[in-house]
């Protein structure tokens, strides 16, 4: 996700990072380009995702890549 978001930086375009709370402690998510807005649950991380996105692309990840992708499908 990093790499992404940085060469979307680098390009000149929108990056918003939409993180919660929990992650930002020891840095558990690097450093941050572009706009970022911390929200308290995943869920709310969801609800936001949905509202302010036109479009989502979903990297290699875990059990939490896909549910957050299929919430994102249904």
């Amino acid at each position: 996700m990093g790499c992404v978001s940085t060469a979307v930086a680098q390009h000149e375009r929108q990056v918003l990072g939409i993180i919660p709370s929990a992650f930002t402690v020891n840095n558990l998510v690097g450093e941050t380009c572009g706009k970022e807005i911390k929200v308290a649950t995943m869920q709310e991380r969801l609800v936001m995702m949905m509202e302010l996105s036109d479009a989502f692309i979903a990297l290699p990840g875990g059990f939490g890549t896909l549910e957050e992708l299929f919430q994102m499908i249904s």
